[in-house]
């Protein structure tokens, strides 16, 4: 095999891992994969057609996020949801999205701004025509991840922006069960517009008091609706 086969043969390995681990994820964090569940490499090979290789390359990038875990002589499995680690991961979240959305209303500028405007007007189509709750759309699930990207987008340091995205997937199954299992709807709508007013606004303490209270938020649902449903509750 010449070298240029070689580099291509392995540019297609490493992609086609990388999209397996990107199926995963969300088959993960939608819960379809739930939490605590074996994952076992004969039925992986029979639901993603590839090879033992792939797949362990795919799950040892999971388990760097924290969606899966590696067992010792045990295999993997789905990352288990506890109270202990969704409030663990509450306080990272707040701690990092707070630093970063003031950076970003401090470095910010026009480009920023028509970045937040654009995003929320994008969520807001999709609410307004959605027809089911749209927490559960895949197209309100990009637009909210886009939304929230946007507020930080400005804060000027790609590797606090890398960890919050991996701390965003993780936070994304408990999202999930906090929107099905609350009994009342969530003014997500007005939460969104109100962080985006105070961001465009330049009210820097505000917007970090309503994103840390709207990422706590969800926490607190999950704790009072869903608690029997975790591994140390």
């Amino acid at each position: 095999m010449n070298v240029t086969a070689f580099k291509r043969r392995k540019e297609f390995g490493k992609t086609l891992a990388s999209d397996i681990a990107h199926r995963m994820r969300s088959e993960i964090v939608s819960c379809g994969l739930k939490p605590g569940e074996v994952l076992k490499f004969d039925a992986l090979r029979l639901s993603y057609g590839a090879s033992f290789t792939t797949l362990r390359e795919a799950l040892t990038n999971l388990v760097a996020e924290g969606l899966v875990v590696a067992e010792e002589q045990r295999g993997f499995k789905v990352a288990p949801v506890s109270i202990a680690d969704l409030i663990d991961l509450t306080r990272a979240r707040i701690l990092i999205d707070v630093d970063l959305i003031r950076r970003s209303i401090e470095n910010g500028g026009d480009d920023w701004e028509i970045a937040v405007i654009s995003s929320i007007h994008r969520l807001g189509i999709i609410e307004g025509r959605a027809v089911e709750d749209y927490a559960d759309n895949p197209e309100w699930k990009v637009a909210h991840r886009e939304f929230h990207e946007s507020l930080v987008g400005a804060c000027g340091s790609p590797t606090l922006l890398g960890i919050r995205q991996s701390l965003f997937e993780r936070a994304e199954r408990y999202r999930n069960i906090s929107a099905r299992l609350r009994p009342r709807p969530r003014d997500k709508v007005g939460e969104h517009r109100a962080l985006m007013k105070a961001a465009i606004g330049r009210d820097a303490d505000r917007a970090c008091e309503l994103i840390a209270r709207h990422i706590q938020t969800t926490t607190d649902n999950v704790v009072k609706y869903a608690s029997e449903l975790f591994s140390d509750s």
